[in-house]
């Protein structure tokens, strides 16, 4: 059934195809003559770590310890009790595009960022600069590296370099930063293993997802939160995305081919890039 079902679809490569080829035509980083050699379909294990044990210490501790792993480490702890829909999780495998490390459903070009999940871990440091609130002055790019570094407005100045019409910074100034904070924050880590592990199970046909499948999903769910009917709660201060998770029954019992038609057809419109 799921073979006839999977016929019925249009081609997963086909679609990737299609994706570079447009690239390529606009122009962009994929070598021309690329070609695409990914299965048609992705047998991939969604299987999670036992959680008992760090269940249990969490539990262990009180609610001071408790408020001072979130200070340091932000929401991490919700993902203990956040369950994967394993059938929404095998459907989005399928629509991984390696080449351009982004999902691309029908019309639209889908990937997480690393302001998303760092809004959506809520993790300390850097929630001056969140993803999903609109700031009231258009801040220089001076202004904006010194936000996201934490370095001086001399050491910013110093470093900014004209690019066409653009400012930018050299990328070996951000990597000397990088190596001297390797502390700052779990979220690069924890991306550049996800695209990491989906690609080689696109590129395979199989395989087990080594990655943050919680985190993945609330990100897919977050594109939706109009559709969720998710209030303006979104930019209250003390508002926290993985608890809302956790709090919010969700539906486990639709198909992964009836998934992988809707993500399928979905439209520019269906996407809320981010919050009005």
């Amino acid at each position: 059934m799921r073979s006839e079902y999977l016929d019925k679809l249009e081609d997963n490569a086909s679609i990737c195809a299609w994706s570079e080829k447009t690239q390529l035509e606009k122009g962009d980083s994929v070598t021309e003559g690329y070609t695409s050699e990914l299965w048609d379909f992705t047998h991939i294990s969604s299987t999670q770590n036992e959680l008992k044990e760090l269940k249990d210490i969490w539990a262990q501790w009180d609610d001071e310890a408790k408020q001072l792993f979130y200070q340091n480490y932000g929401d991490l702890p919700y993902f203990l009790d956040i369950k994967v829909d394993k059938h929404l999780f095998r459907a989005m495998v399928q629509f991984w595009n390696p080449a351009y490390s982004c999902f691309t459903f029908g019309e639209v070009d889908l990937v997480p960022t690393l302001e998303e999940y760092t809004t959506l871990l809520r993790c300390p440091k850097i929630q001056g600069n969140e993803a999903y609130v609109r700031a009231a002055n258009l801040l220089t790019f001076v202004k904006k590296l010194m936000m996201i570094t934490g370095m001086s407005e001399q050491w910013a100045a110093a470093r900014v370099q004209q690019k066409g019409d653009g400012k930018c910074i050299p990328w070996a100034s951000l990597r000397d930063l990088i190596l001297a904070h390797p502390d700052n924050t779990p979220v690069p880590a924890i991306l550049a293993e996800t695209f990491r592990s989906l690609g080689a199970c696109r590129r395979a046909g199989e395989g087990r997802f080594i990655g943050c499948a919680q985190l993945l999903l609330v990100w897919f769910h977050s594109h939706f939160w109009k559709v969720d009917k998710v209030p303006c709660r979104v930019f209250f201060e003390d508002y926290s995305p993985l608890r809302e998770v956790v709090a919010t029954p969700r539906r486990d019992d639709i198909t992964e081919e009836r998934w992988m038609e809707k993500l399928q057809n979905l439209r520019e419109e269906d996407v809320m890039w981010k919050a009005p």
